[in-house]
């Protein structure tokens, strides 16, 4: 086949794909409400909710993150927090905010029993000691607004929601890594399309740590956490479950509510993303190989193709690197990101695709995982599918 050929194939290919979701991606742009604009209820009744934080190793952006939570303008709450088997300085940061503020429930867990991942455990230990209508899900490392939670109970009232997740503002440094979470963003978005998770008849779910809000009825019907007990990706599998269920749920968008620092370096988010990259491909390597081989020619490809082909080719190439990168800066604008972040997007993708490609060969080379200091085989993990 001569090279022309070849390189008008690829360019149609990468073209078909990236006009038709540049275009979804640029009119769904404000399709996810903004908490911060969510009008508060007039209600009479408030619920109370119950805050359940895990903290395994969580001194660096603990105090920060409880007092927010502590801070939460409110009227009915609880707030318990989970102290995972920390060896550094977490057990005594929630010692002391725990004898100044009564309200601060504490749990120490000491082992972790078969069957279970130390964070999904964690969270269905924390729940047990639930007291409030609603649970409130969220990670040690969260930094709300004070009105955050009575935004987001009146959203829930207001449209009769069983479960509210939200996306929260990133506050990492530097413009890299902002650029490198939106990129892992815009494929969640491109996949999952949390527009339509409002919509009863959409079988699209969504499911994100830092903020999944339930009516602990709901929570206890689908039998808590054991269901997902053993899914690195537990957050967006309870979106899943809940949603596989029937019950009504909704995502937001947290700018300026809800914020998280999440990683501080590459290295960093790289050691974070290697956990759960498999599980997101269902522990199969047919899907690793397909999504590696769409994401060189469809996303990486165009911005090589635009240079190194001629005519109609290079046209189209230059095309889709126009879609690509348009498409991102003004679909992930609304959570902060630049226009010309999208020049970023050759580096970004790769990086999330080495990230992928080395979370696969290292799990399979030791048959599991390690986390959070336990070993998991992978037999375990395919055997929890959800």
């Amino acid at each position: 086949m001569e090279t022309n050929t070849i390189h008008l194939s690829l360019a149609i290919f990468a073209t078909g794909f990236w006009v038709p979701v540049g275009i979804l991606l640029i009119v769904k742009r404000h399709a996810l409400e903004v908490l911060a604009s969510v009008a508060i209820g007039s209600t009479p009744f408030w619920p109370k909710v119950t805050v359940v934080i895990p903290a395994r190793n969580e001194e660096r952006n603990l105090k920060q993150a409880l007092k927010s939570v502590l801070g939460l303008d409110y009227p009915e709450s609880q707030i318990v927090v989970v102290n995972d088997r920390s060896t550094d300085g977490t057990g005594a940061i929630l010692g002391d905010m725990a004898k100044q503020d009564q309200r601060l429930t504490l749990l120490n867990i000491e082992s972790l029993p078969e069957g279970w991942l130390g964070k999904t455990h964690a969270l269905h230990m924390g729940a047990q000691e639930a007291q409030g209508e609603f649970i409130l899900f969220t990670d040690a490392d969260i930094v709300f607004h004070p009105m955050a939670l009575k935004k987001a109970m009146s959203h829930v009232q207001a449209n009769q929601l069983d479960h509210l997740t939200m996306i929260p503002e990133d506050t990492m440094p530097g413009f890299f890594l902002r650029a490198l979470s939106a990129t892992f963003g815009i494929f969640l978005f491109i996949l999952f399309q949390p527009w339509r998770v409002k919509h009863p008849r959409s079988r699209k779910y969504m499911g994100i740590g830092a903020f999944n809000l339930v009516r602990t009825s709901v929570y206890q019907a689908i039998g808590g956490h054991k269901p997902i007990a053993l899914r690195p990706d537990d957050d967006l599998k309870f979106g899943k479950l809940l949603k596989r269920r029937g019950y009504r749920s909704d995502v937001l968008n947290g700018q300026g509510m809800v914020s998280v620092e999440w990683y501080r370096s590459v290295s960093e988010l790289i050691q974070g993303l290697m956990k759960n990259m498999f599980a997101g491909m269902e522990y199969r390597v047919s899907f690793v190989i397909l999504a590696t081989i769409a994401s060189l020619l469809i996303h990486i490809w165009p911005w090589i193709g635009m240079w190194v082909a001629t005519g109609e080719s290079q046209l189209l190439y230059a095309l889709t690197v126009v879609m690509m990168a348009g498409s991102f800066g003004i679909a992930m604008a609304p959570f902060g990101i630049k226009p010309w972040h999208g020049l970023l997007l050759p580096l970004t993708i790769g990086l999330l695709v080495y990230i992928q490609c080395r979370a696969t060969i290292l799990t399979l080379w030791q048959g599991g995982i390690y986390w959070r200091g336990t070993f998991y085989s992978l037999e375990i993990f395919k055997n929890n599918r959800v």
